[in-house]
């Protein structure tokens, strides 16, 4: 596969840069944030009901994640602190999003986008939490719920271009994932439920969890938690061009949030096993510097 020559600094990171990585530890109800070389530990927020997704709005000095809440209980919430986890406060709270998972914010926009898996949709609201949309509907109902092929997990913005990225990853490694591709804006005159710009990106894959967009270079990356050799990987595919994806990385313990730093060109990554790896944009030199944290969800880098 060829891609597009990625901007920014190859090699090692520059010393320089401030940058920070804030991960969900889905056993523990937990965010830690640490350097990016895995110092400097520090737990911010403590009691999270199931907490999956997370994003960083440095600008404002915030953090952002997704509480899955009780599972079946549709009792899911999307929670807001500052970077060291003060000011907490619950933004969509329970009964407006049944599992919401990950988490994306478009800033400028002043929108923040996020899948919800059992209830099969993909949404957004103001940063604040207020006039919470629905964009995408894959089912409705109880019996709908039960069909996994419709959850609805990853997710990925281009706001520039008004494009959404999303997940569903099917039941576990049954090789039928899929990663879809829609405008942010419905069309006129449909609904989230029938959408006509709705188009399959990539299927048959083995379980497609969390979404990452380089938006300068044009390439999608994602976790996948199914079986070797196409699960258990980081993934990335041109999404201007017509090439088959790419495996980045390989053994993994069912990977689930990835990071970009793409000026610094490398990613982050963890798994359910609850480790932290880092490797180069192309999946050159990975490095597990943090193992054995319990059960790891989404992850987030910025530079703070």
């Amino acid at each position: 596969m060829t891609l597009p020559q990625i901007s920014g600094t190859h090699g090692c990171a520059d010393a320089s840069r401030s940058g920070r990585l804030f991960f969900l530890e889905l056993s523990g109800g937990r965010i830690h944030s640490i350097n990016p070389d895995g110092s400097d530990r520090k737990t911010i927020v403590t009691n999270c009901r199931l907490p999956d997704g997370i994003d960083v709005e440095p600008d404002a000095g915030h953090i952002y994640w997704t509480n899955m809440g009780t599972i079946g209980l549709d009792d899911g919430s999307i929670e807001r602190a500052n970077l060291d986890g003060s000011n907490r406060v619950v933004i969509v709270p329970q009964g407006v999003t049944h599992t919401p998972k990950q988490i994306h914010l478009d800033t400028a926009g002043g929108k923040l986008y996020w899948c919800d898996r059992e209830g099969m949709r993909v949404m957004r609201a103001n940063l604040d939490g207020s006039q919470v949309e629905t964009l995408v509907a894959t089912g409705r109902g109880d019996q709908h719920r039960l069909d996994q092929t419709r959850w609805c997990v990853g997710i990925a913005v281009d706001p520039k271009l008004g494009k959404l990225y999303w997940t569903q990853k099917g039941l576990d490694n049954a090789g039928l994932g899929r990663i879809f591709r829609a405008n942010i804006d419905i069309p006129q005159g449909e609904d989230p439920a029938n959408r006509s710009d709705i188009e399959v990106l990539i299927d048959r894959l083995p379980e497609p969890i969390d979404l990452e967009l380089d938006v300068v270079n044009r390439v999608l990356y994602w976790t996948d938690r199914g079986d070797p050799p196409r699960g258990n990987t980081v993934n990335r595919v041109a999404i201007n061009g017509t090439a088959a994806p790419e495996i980045l990385v390989t053994h993994l313990m069912e990977g689930i949030g990835i990071a970009l730093d793409v000026p610094g060109n490398r990613m982050f990554v963890t798994d359910l096993a609850g480790s932290v790896y880092s490797a180069d944009l192309d999946g050159k030199n990975q490095r597990n510097f943090l193992y054995a944290q319990g059960n790891l969800a989404g992850i987030a880098y910025a530079e703070v």
